[in-house]
């Protein structure tokens, strides 16, 4: 017989905050955008301001995924990632609904979602994903990304890091 779990009262659930939560992924989404935009209006296609000896804003379209992946793929990949985008971020949102238990992983898939629907109004308003943000050394150069990118990143990250820390441990040895 296992003992019984006694929930405190305080415990965490995203589900009691989850307008708050959805309201912080759609903030995520606006300043992806507005970024996106201002750069699109300051700086034309192609063009490039160096900012630092390893840093430059850029503005490119990339028809891929996440630094530039799948690219020169044909066309096919736009409407495969918008819908991956569109899935990824509905399931993330059902599972903040239905309540999770842990801060962490609650803003991981904020994150995420603000990311992936960032970069889903890109594809369904222009067909391509607008990037700004280049970092290279020398002649090596990282593929271009933008502030969408950086949230999917921080927000797997942060997923890893629930996984990983401490009641993430304990819960997967239940």
């Amino acid at each position: 017989m296992s003992p019984i779990k006694i929930e405190s009262p305080h415990a965490f659930s995203s589900s009691l905050l989850f307008w708050r939560w959805l309201l912080l992924s759609f903030l995520l989404i606006a300043v992806d955008q507005v970024s996106k935009l201002t750069v699109a209006f300051v700086l034309p296609l192609h063009d490039r301001i160096e900012v630092t000896p390893f840093f430059n804003l850029v503005h490119t379209l990339n028809p891929g995924a996440a630094f530039s992946f799948l690219a020169n793929a044909g066309g096919w990949q736009r409407h495969f990632f918008t819908l991956l985008g569109l899935l990824v971020s509905i399931f993330l949102i059902s599972l903040l609904w239905r309540g999770v238990r842990s801060r962490l992983e609650t803003l991981a898939y904020v994150s995420i979602v603000g990311g992936a629907l960032g970069n889903v109004i890109d594809r369904l308003r222009i067909g391509a994903v607008v990037d700004f943000l280049d970092f290279h050394w020398q002649t090596w150069h990282w593929p271009a990304f933008n502030s969408a990118d950086v949230f999917i990143v921080v927000g797997v990250g942060l997923m890893l890091l629930a996984t990983i820390g401490p009641r993430g441990r304990m819960q997967a040895k239940n």
